[in-house]
């Protein structure tokens, strides 16, 4: 007899699970370091439009795949075409590569969070710190191992008991802190100047590469193209409205990055004397320019305290649903048990973190490619893997199935309203934006073309 599949309890349930996803450290600090290198208002606008039409494309799309087979993303393809099930197998590589090394900036998180609550926050802002943090060999590693431990128990629940419990309760947090920081940031004497850089457009500041930086934060930020909507479109009930839900997860996503914007540019233009720049890339940005900025305001500890506990929040969810896609896709390939499954996956998970983790300290002098190994495998996953999974997602709803599959499985309880916006945007725009995003992200890694 076939086992019943899990399922979130309802709509609700779903939203905020599937939000809790795409909410992640990219909206929190890659997106304000983007919107500031690519001209502040004009990104905002250019990313808005994407969101309501790229975006909501590749999402539904993915969500309706999942919903329509019951599967996650090997057996989904398979399923509809066997042709295609390489597809799934790609797409099932992403979460594997990306959740260990996601882990070790999770601890990266806990860790800091640790600092500002324990009175160390002074400690934490000072210049070195963070070098000095990651360089070592049993802390990070120890912290990587709390944050996996955290992320196992939840994933180890289950899907109704843990996945959406721990959703929602930790989504109306999410955006009840950045909501609550930002306003805090923009009332900063010195702020303005900083708002009106994030929020009006400057039509001097667009280019192309406004474009490509936008479609890739995008396509980042929604957890597309690594089997996690397609996994939690499976633990969808038929009854539940597939268009308004995913509209939804598009609202909780962008609003959270859009205050995020508001959080951190600002208050970083007060701290830097309205230099744009200040706000750097990557690790920068989260571990070494914002405990500083912090330090410089009034209630620093505390708005350091509340920053920390958000960003470990939103990594939180982000990893659950990297574990449990691939738990999800364990079980429906060799037919264990979640329990068993969620054990077999963390242990993994401990291992395959070790290289990124050593990779700022006893490893760093190997470089795949001329990078950490953290750097080498956002790469692969991130600038390789998912544009390619995306693309041939994109080409086997359009050509394969036909856009009359998803859309008959989006219908089955509402009108789909947008129906014709995803055929052109899935048979023919999303398609040559997804080549654009990858020719461009491989140039740029190589140095041959810099966005």
């Amino acid at each position: 007899m076939e086992k019943k599949r899990s399922s979130f309890s309802g709509k609700l349930g779903f939203v905020l699970a599937a939000a809790g996803s795409a909410v992640g450290l990219g909206n929190l600090w890659r997106f304000p370091y983007l919107a500031a290198k690519y001209g502040g208002g004009i990104f905002l606008l250019v990313y808005l439009i994407l969101a309501v039409t790229f975006g909501f494309t590749l999402m539904i799309g993915e969500v309706a795949l999942g919903r329509k087979t019951g599967l996650s993303a090997i057996g989904a393809f398979k399923k509809l075409n066997s042709k295609y099930t390489f597809v799934g197998y790609f797409a099932a590589l992403v979460p594997i590569i990306i959740m260990p090394y996601y882990c070790v900036i999770g601890g990266w998180v806990f860790k800091y969070f640790t600092a500002f609550l324990t009175g160390h926050s002074q400690s934490a802002a000072q210049d070195g710190y963070f070098e000095g943090f990651i360089s070592q060999t049993g802390q990070p590693i120890l912290w990587q191992s709390v944050f996996i431990l955290g992320t196992a128990i939840v994933v180890f629940l289950g899907v109704e008991k843990g996945v959406e419990k721990v959703s929602k309760v930790l989504m109306p947090l999410l955006v009840i802190l950045t909501v609550g920081i930002a306003i805090y940031s923009v009332t900063l004497p010195g702020a303005s100047a900083g708002i009106i850089y994030y929020l009006k457009p400057d039509f001097t500041h667009f280019s192309i590469t406004t474009v490509v930086g936008a479609m890739g934060q995008l396509f980042y930020s929604m957890s597309l193209a690594m089997g996690i909507m397609i996994t939690y479109g499976s633990y969808m009930k038929k009854d539940v409205n597939l268009e308004k839900s995913v509209s939804q997860i598009e609202i909780f996503d962008t609003g959270i990055a859009f205050f995020a914007g508001m959080m951190i540019v600002p208050a970083v233009f007060v701290f830097s004397g309205g230099d744009a720049s200040a706000i750097n890339a990557g690790p920068g940005l989260m571990f070494v320019t914002l405990p500083k900025v912090f330090m410089s305001m009034p209630f620093g500890t505390i708005i350091g305290i509340l920053f920390f506990i958000l960003v470990l929040f939103a990594a939180l969810t982000s990893s659950i649903s990297l574990m449990e896609t691939i738990v999800s896709i364990t079980c429906d390939r060799l037919h264990w048990n979640r329990r068993l499954a969620t054990i077999i996956v963390s242990l993994f998970a401990l291992a395959v973190a070790l290289p990124s983790s050593l990779g700022f300290g006893a490893w760093s002098g190997i470089q795949p490619m001329g990078m950490s190994f953290l750097d080498f495998f956002d790469f692969i996953s991130n600038s390789v893997l998912m544009p390619i999974v995306a693309f041939f997602t994109c080409i086997f709803i359009g050509y394969v199935i036909k856009p009359k599959t998803i859309s008959d499985e989006i219908k089955l309880n509402s009108p789909f309203k947008r129906e014709k916006l995803f055929v052109v945007m899935i048979k023919y725009i999303a398609p040559v934006c997804l080549i654009i995003i990858l020719v461009s992200s491989i140039l740029n890694a190589l140095g041959i073309f810099v966005i």
